[in-house]
């Protein structure tokens, strides 16, 4: 991977800084039905709106401007619009097929404006994480609560699916894969052996960031992991950082951060939402909310990636990246290892 050295060097000196959330720039556009089928798509049997992932090939330059946007707000790395790019979550949509297709475009449309803003600003190359989401179904868990037993999804379907993903992603141009909104870490581990899998078939390195999810105020997973526990499950996989997002605005989030920087040497990240959700499932924290309630992660050096979830906007990632200036990184001792 031609970018690990260069993004290793820039995880050293500074702060780096996430992008904000896609899903809520994209309902800005108010695309309807007909936009996202586009012309190809026209006749598909079943409705589509509300696949995000479809947009990448349906409306390309809208992904491309939501890009920019996180760019020229001071963003270092943005994800791939992919959060649902498995055949496990496009079976909803009877889009099994078009896999490959999302997840590479993706990834090329990310590459293509990363590499725009990197040649206008040497002194702060931009990078690509290829974003794999959890999935709508749990491994470790049975969604029937009359049968605890059952499970909709077993390790080895994860595992091919994950596998195709991360293929298509590198394939895009991807620098990094982000396993993100982790909910049940079994999910986690089996998208980690697909890509450890995919490292081996191809002889490459390739940086990973794994970011979990708590869910509630009981500082869980949904599968029921403390913080510590999550980061001893997936800590026999070589990473470039670790951390939390989605779920929990920043200032909930702060104990489980100081829970694992204190347990691990690999870098961590953090990107939550703009608070919690409204009675309308809106969020309402300000940029400059946000970014004063994340100066406590600064504060504490407990972070090395900083970005937004649910809610978040390019002035919420600009607010953050003036904050983040002012700071060093927190100290890693595990940047070495890394090719």
């Amino acid at each position: 991977m031609k970018h690990n050295s260069t993004l290793k060097r820039a995880l050293q000196d500074r702060i780096l800084i996430l992008d904000g959330a896609m899903g809520t720039m994209l309902q800005r556009y108010k695309f309807s039905e007909e936009d996202f089928r586009g012309k190809r798509f026209a006749d598909f049997h079943k409705p589509v709106k509300g696949n995000n992932d479809l947009l990448s090939i349906t409306q390309p330059s809208a992904i491309a401007d939501v890009h920019a946007k996180y760019f020229a707000a001071g963003a270092d790395i943005v994800e791939t619009n992919t959060f649902s790019g498995t055949t496990i979550a496009m079976a909803d949509y009877d889009m099994e097929d078009l896999v490959y297709e999302l997840n590479f475009e993706s990834a090329k449309i990310a590459r293509r404006v990363a590499d725009e803003f990197t040649e206008k600003e040497p002194h702060k190359p931009r990078f690509v994480a290829g974003a794999i989401g959890p999935t709508n179904k749990t491994a470790s868990m049975s969604p029937d609560v009359n049968d605890p037993g059952f499970r909709a999804i077993r390790f080895d379907e994860l595992r091919i699916a994950y596998k195709q993903q991360a293929e298509a992603l590198l394939d895009g141009g991807a620098d990094l894969l982000l396993v993100e909104t982790i909910f049940d870490t079994l999910n986690a581990k089996a998208a980690l052996f697909a890509i450890e899998e995919v490292k081996e078939e191809r002889n490459i390195e390739v940086p990973i960031m794994i970011s979990g999810t708590i869910t509630d105020a009981s500082g869980r997973t949904l599968s029921g992991q403390t913080a510590e526990a999550f980061l001893i499950s997936i800590s026999h996989i070589p990473l470039l950082s670790v951390g939390f997002n989605c779920a929990l605005g920043a200032k909930q989030l702060t104990p489980h951060l100081e829970a694992i920087a204190a347990r691990t040497d690999v870098a961590i990240s953090a990107y939550p939402n703009a608070g919690l959700p409204n009675a309308f499932g809106e969020y309402d924290e300000s940029p400059d909310q946000m970014a004063t309630q994340i100066r406590e992660y600064l504060d504490k050096k407990l972070i090395n990636i900083i970005g937004g979830c649910c809610g978040t906007t390019p002035p919420h990632i600009e607010a953050i990246a003036q904050i983040a200036k002012e700071y060093e990184p927190r100290l890693l001792t595990s940047i070495t290892t890394l090719n």
